[in-house]
């Protein structure tokens, strides 16, 4: 149990570092110059990194457990680019300190799917990754409106250097507390990446997968910050506080969902209209993108509420992967997800930069980000229409 406390607050960590950047926007801009395109490539690129650290991290579990794999990456990398953010001169060493601590947050949840995949009963694995993204989740409530206090009283540089340091005691704590379980029987044949990518079921899945993540991570983990600031001139303090109530609405989906597949029987429908509300709540965003902060506030808060099924549809694809590749399969859907958080970022970045125009509608370039990522959702819901439900 000490073990699954310390990967709580591993994620929780986690949740921190990729949603933190809407609230120090204001301060990167006026500290390093720094424009919503440069923090559009930074974040992207934390996704980025922590997508391609899944494909070893998979082979990691698989072989030698989940303490040293999560403890040394997320010690070492998430502390050293906590640190080097906390020294940042420019937006590139932004970028370089986000591509760092991306990576050393890559283990954390699936090392925790791995642990719940291999020791506990397997009609039990949507609840148990929601509930551990819920209250990690807390880290999104510490990104909002008391890192904005922080700030205000320590300053931002401050305020990173306390993190590189928590995070190199909490890779520390991962070493010194979590179990492996037992080694898995191996497959008389097969027992790789290929076993994994020849499921069928994947890849009807994959496109939602892929976006199914992006609108909470991408707009919560950025673009609420400049949004809110340039269209309605919330301060660190209000976009704190807009921002704090989506995060508190993302904790109450992940609950709300978790026992779900369980009560109607179905995984399938569950994600599916759960990611059809979390559509139209973007597409609210991007019909009345200057009606009000209310209005956002609402908006956003839906959007964080309905769209957090990512437990569900990993538990969806996981029922599908043997239990000796557990670990390589779920790091594989985790790779399809956060690389496609990441492929946002980057493009909703290249988007704005395409759309504002001095002069023009500060909504504008929001307008069309919203409609973006509100017809990708809609796009990978078509797909998974496909799919067949499964339920363990």
């Amino acid at each position: 149990m000490a073990g699954l406390a310390i990967l709580v607050l591993a994620y929780a960590l986690s949740q921190f570092f990729r949603s933190f950047l809407a609230v120090l926007a204001p301060d990167l801009a006026a500290d390093l110059g720094a424009t919503p395109e440069d923090l559009a490539l930074a974040s992207g690129l934390w996704f980025a990194t922590f997508a391609a650290m899944q494909i070893p991290i998979g082979t990691a579990l698989d072989r030698i457990g989940p303490r040293r794999t999560a403890g040394v990456i997320f010690g070492l990398a998430a502390a050293g680019g906590a640190a080097l953010f906390a020294t940042a001169q420019s937006p590139a060493a932004v970028v370089a300190a986000m591509a760092l601590i991306g990576a050393g947050c890559g283990p954390v949840l699936m090392a925790s799917f791995y642990i719940f995949a291999r020791m506990y009963p397997p009609a039990m694995f949507a609840s148990l990754g929601a509930g551990l993204i819920g209250i990690g989740s807390a880290g999104n409530l510490a990104s909002a409106a008391p890192l904005a206090w922080a700030i205000d009283a320590w300053g931002w540089r401050a305020a990173l250097w306390a993190l590189a340091a928590l995070s190199l005691l909490v890779g520390g704590a991962l070493l010194a507390f979590i179990r492996d379980p037992a080694p898995a029987p191996r497959a008389a044949e097969g027992g790789g990446y290929r076993d994994i990518l020849m499921q069928p079921a994947l890849w009807v899945m994959a496109p939602l997968i892929a976006i199914n993540y992006a609108p909470a991570a991408g707009v919560r983990g950025l673009w609420a910050g400049p949004y809110l600031g340039e269209v309605f001139g919330l301060g660190a303090a209000g976009i704190g506080a807009v921002t704090f109530w989506m995060a508190l609405a993302m904790i109450l989906g992940n609950f709300a969902y978790g026992p779900l597949d369980r009560l109607f029987g179905t995984r399938k429908w569950v994600v599916l209209v759960g990611n059809l509300l979390a559509a139209s709540c973007l597409l609210g965003l991007a019909a009345w993108p200057a009606k009000g902060v209310a209005f956002a506030a609402v908006m956003l808060a839906g959007l964080g509420f309905f769209g957090a099924t990512f437990a569900m549809i990993f538990a969806h694809a996981k029922a599908w992967f043997p239990p000796h590749l557990v670990g390589r399969g779920v790091s594989v859907a985790n790779l399809i997800s956060i690389g496609g958080v990441a492929l946002l970022q980057v493009g909703a970045g290249r988007l704005y930069a395409a759309v504002a125009v001095d002069g023009g509608p500060p909504e504008a370039p929001f307008r069309a980000i919203f409609l973006g990522i509100a017809v990708l959702l809609l796009v990978g819901c078509a797909f998974y229409a496909f799919t067949r439900d499964r339920t363990d």
